[in-house]
């Protein structure tokens, strides 16, 4: 059923996707499943019935929760590939902003991929395994956007933290990019979906004129978790539909 001789195959690959019990990371675990990988999400939520992920319940807000999940992960598995869709989204104004909220945003979307990354990559140096780690940023990371200052602020925070792992790490043999989604029709975006003017708005500001569905970004991930982009390391990953290449009407 699947051909491990092909540059984009990830059969049998141990594959550990942080927020994979929804959205994004949803479509990524079972597209990686379909594709004969090895997958295990740590989620605080659990998956539904359908996606038949391993699965470790993990608040990643928590730093001692993140290590002793990761240490029971590896104690079973060696993980090839690490996948970061976690990431939460808390909307206000800059001016009304509370510290709870901006403190509760980076601790996930920043903070808690550090340490996830800081683990397993600690893992994949001791044993010598040559991995993939794919952080999930946001044309947020690369564009101002209004009433969510924490959410741009971590996210463009972890477009460097890449960057800076991917630096440190080549000599390891640990590639290190970033998949950049633009607009994508997921449970966070369900409120900005359902308003028909701003779903409209936002999809003429891409060359496709349309979101993108969480399904579109699996073949990107798969792109960066195979020995097809074995010399790719640093880099952003663009699927957006065009958004951040298009100029004037």
């Amino acid at each position: 059923m699947f051909e491990s001789s092909n540059k984009f195959s990830v059969f049998n690959r141990n594959i550990l996707i942080t927020g994979g019990s929804r959205g994004i990371g949803e479509s990524i675990s079972k597209g990686f499943l379909q594709n004969g990988a090895n997958v295990t999400i740590l989620d605080k939520k659990n998956p539904s019935k359908q996606n038949k992920s391993n699965f470790i319940k993990c608040d990643l807000a928590d730093h001692a929760n993140i290590k002793n999940s990761i240490n029971n992960y590896i104690k079973h598995s060696s993980p090839h590939v690490l996948i970061n869709c976690v990431a939460i989204t808390l909307p206000n104004k800059s001016e009304r902003y509370t510290k709870v909220d901006w403190e509760r945003t980076l601790s996930i979307n920043l903070s808690g991929i550090f340490y996830i990354c800081q683990e397993v990559g600690n893992h994949m140096i001791q044993k010598k395994i040559s991995g993939s780690i794919i952080n999930l940023t946001s044309i947020g990371a690369e564009q101002g956007f209004e009433n969510n200052p924490a959410y741009g602020a971590s996210k463009a925070g972890l477009k460097q933290l890449s960057k800076s792992l991917a630096a440190e790490w080549g000599k390891f043999n640990i590639r290190v990019n970033n998949l950049v989604p633009g607009y994508t029709n997921t449970p966070m975006n369900k409120k900005s979906w359902n308003n028909l003017k701003l779903r409209n708005q936002r999809s003429a500001n891409t060359m496709l004129n349309r979101w993108a569905a969480v399904e579109e970004m699996v073949g990107p991930a798969i792109f960066l978790a195979s020995d097809a982009s074995s010399y790719i390391t640093g880099s952003d990953l663009i699927v957006d539909g065009g958004w951040l290449s298009k100029g004037m009407k």
